[in-house]
């Protein structure tokens, strides 16, 4: 049973560790918004096995389908830049005009709010783990 409380806590600290690299993304988009030559990025999540060792999986059968997350890239956007005119910049075209970064402010806030609320499910989640281990204990004494 105790490997259950751990291995709730395992998958709840990979999603408190990719929500937190998600945001860290979403930052760098937001700071970089204006910066000639940046280009957006986005943060791309697969699913894990929790599994510590091979012991592990031989051990539980039960928790077989349980998974936590990774981040497996941060890739940067496909999505042309968006052209602004200004044709007294140094870094303008022919025609006057300037490859912006495709950063939306709008969508990163609305990603952002989205990683933040994640990051506190995963904290709430793991909040519940430590109860109910501390409430198994006490019925132990």
């Amino acid at each position: 049973m105790a490997a259950d409380f751990f291995s709730a806590m395992r998958v709840s600290a990979t999603g408190l560790d990719a929500q937190m690299k998600r945001m860290n993304t979403v930052n760098s988009n937001i700071a970089n918004a204006e910066t000639v030559g940046y280009k957006r990025k986005d943060t791309e999540f697969t699913a894990t096995p929790d599994r510590e060792s091979f012991g592990d999986i031989l051990a539980n059968k039960l928790d077989e389908n349980v998974q936590g997350v990774l981040v497996t890239d941060v890739k940067e956007d496909t999505k042309p830049q968006r052209l602004v005119y200004k044709p007294d910049d140094a870094n303008a075209n022919e025609e006057g005009y300037v490859e912006m970064p495709n950063v939306n402010p709008v969508k990163e806030m609305a990603d952002m709010i989205s990683a933040q609320r994640s990051y506190e499910s995963n904290i709430s989640a793991m909040t519940a783990v430590t109860q109910m281990a501390n409430k198994a204990l006490e019925l132990g004494r």
